[in-house]
């Protein structure tokens, strides 16, 4: 239990009769607390902890909502979305269930390409209004902190409304937006063969302009055989270095190419998708505190085989996050709740490394976890009650959404 200095001018609302699950670094899976309280102050916790031990200055004069024994967690945080883009692509689905392969997909001018088009012909309004819905279903989920990519537009304007159009999302919704730049998704039709000339022309000048306007915080890359080489996603990188802002990368989805060492030689906050990743790639994540970030709705809706080596991650120490990866392609998923139950059923991990994998470890993939991901007094409120009996029912459940009420910087809204 802990408590923050109080301030007179700041509403407070004590959450009692709670069982907590704090999700606390150091605390012990996942930090449960009996008969547990929270005190809210403004926008951020000031207290956590047994009722009982509740100090009785910090609750004078506050506004106490029973919560009859229901369960709290930080709330959720999807950690690597796609969320804005144009049209969709089942007809790709189709061909996936015909037997057509994702490098055949996108070699035949499918896949990312198909995506940019359709996303290239909608305004930027038009993109805010396809993506809500999509934003929506997360926020029914409890999810308080969302990131969203760019790398659907593969031209600079384009690039840069994308990203203007996720930062819009959250004018108009209470969500925390992450945005990240990732024109070194693909290489668009006018550059085919010619990587290095589009990130000269395309990538690093558009990244230029999305820091200068104020769009972007942090720039990913596709590490990939079908997309950048570990050489082409450096110089995206020294781009990024030079702005000060953070870097993340695809890497090891489909096959080995030494992405994630690169991610964690650059200090990555995450690597993402990770199947190929051998044991090397494993240790050097967790020596360098990059995030692996594993991606359950690519790996189901691909039919992959390959899992990512969830023993190696384990063994090396470096930390697990669990995102949707919603995207039109080749993740259609915008349920966090359901992400954790794949990748307990297909990649074999526990319902504490679940929980932690879409709070504490999906905020500190994003940067933010001095600011949201656990219950810890100073950090923002950001939290969801559920009517559940034990934390192994938001893991074990499919198609079922147990939320009680989301709270954002201390403001309760419903589901």
């Amino acid at each position: 239990m802990s408590e923050a200095p109080s301030t007179s001018d700041e509403e407070t609302v004590v959450w009692r009769n709670a069982r907590l699950a704090t999700v606390a670094e150091g605390a012990g899976g996942l930090g449960v607390v009996e008969a547990g309280a929270i005190v809210v102050k403004g926008e951020r916790i000031a207290y956590v902890g047994t009722d009982a031990n509740l100090p009785p200055a910090l609750t004078r004069g506050a506004a106490e909502i029973d919560l009859e024994g229901r369960w709290i967690t930080p709330a959720p945080v999807d950690c690597h979305t796609h969320l804005v883009y144009g049209g969709d692509r089942a007809l790709e689905f189709e061909m996936r269930l015909a037997g057509a392969s994702y490098e055949e997909i996108a070699r035949a001018g499918g896949g990312i390409i198909s995506s940019v088009k359709a996303t290239n012909e909608l305004s930027e309004d038009e993109l805010v209004r396809q993506a809500l819905p999509r934003l929506d279903a997360l926020l029914a989920e409890g999810v308080c902190t969302v990131e969203i990519k760019s790398g659907y537009g593969l031209n600079i304007d384009a690039e840069l409304k994308m990203l203007r159009a996720a930062r819009k999302l959250a004018r108009l919704r209470p969500v925390r937006i992450r945005t990240t730049y990732l024109a070194a998704h693909a290489t668009p039709e006018a550059y085919c063969g010619d990587n290095a000339g589009y990130i000269a022309d395309v990538v690093v000048p558009g990244l230029e302009a999305a820091a200068r306007q104020g769009l972007v915080d942090a720039v990913d890359g596709f590490c990939e055989s079908i997309a950048f080489s570990c050489d082409e996603i450096s110089r995206v990188f020294d781009a990024a270095e030079r702005l000060g802002l953070p870097v993340k990368l695809h890497a090891e989805q489909l096959s080995n190419l030494g992405g994630a060492r690169l991610a964690a030689s650059r200090g990555a906050l995450s690597a993402d998708h990770l199947e190929y990743l051998d044991e090397d790639g494993a240790r050097a994540l967790a020596a360098a505190g990059t995030v692996a970030v594993l991606l359950p709705g690519a790996f189901y809706t691909l039919r992959e085989k390959q899992l990512p080596p969830v023993r190696a991650l384990r063994d090396a120490g470096a930390p697990i996050a669990i995102a949707t990866d919603c995207n039109p392609g080749t993740s259609p998923l915008t349920s966090l709740l359901l992400a954790m139950n794949m990748s307990a059923t297909l990649f074999g991990l526990n319902v504490d490394e679940c929980l932690a994998g879409v709070t504490r470890e999906a905020a500190r993939a994003l940067g933010l976890l001095s600011i949201t991901g656990t219950l810890e007094v100073g950090k923002s409120a950001d939290f969801a009650v559920w009517d559940i009996a034990r934390p192994a029912e938001l893991v074990y459940r499919i198609g079922f959404n147990p939320l009680h009420a989301r709270i954002f910087r201390g403001q309760r809204l419903t589901p």
